[in-house]
């Protein structure tokens, strides 16, 4: 049994997860590293909105999974990858809940990818 606390998103901290129409590509040091038409957006209180692209649509052949983790008491806990290309900019670049909670369940096998951490992310 955990003793992390849970918390559901609600009018305090809202969160919506809606499927992205349009194409999303991220791009590191001249490669994509993914390609979809399937993501996901995600909208966290007043967080920028963040793409969660699923794990088939990216390329983890570029990925180390890391030992680094989190905790988000909406979501749950997170695991991180690095994009080797990258090299130290892109340590920890990509995280993924592998079993979120409930109330955003739609993200598994998502992954999202920090901006500052990769050339671009690019939405069209």
């Amino acid at each position: 049994m955990s003793d992390k606390p849970i918390r559901i998103p609600g009018p305090d901290h809202p969160i919506t997860v809606e499927r992205n129409p349009g194409r999303v590509v991220v791009k590191l040091e001249g490669r994509v590293v993914a390609d979809t038409r399937d993501a996901l957006t995600l909208r966290e209180a007043s967080y920028p909105p963040v793409q969660y692209i699923p794990r088939s649509d990216v390329d983890m052949s570029l990925l180390a999974r890391t030992d680094h983790g989190t905790y988000c008491p909406y979501k749950g806990d997170a695991s991180y990858y690095s994009i080797a290309p990258g090299g130290e900019r892109s340590k920890n670049a990509v995280w993924t809940y592998e079993n979120p909670h409930d109330a955003v369940r739609e993200i598994k096998d998502h992954m999202a990818f920090y901006p500052d951490r990769v050339d671009s992310i690019e939405e069209s």
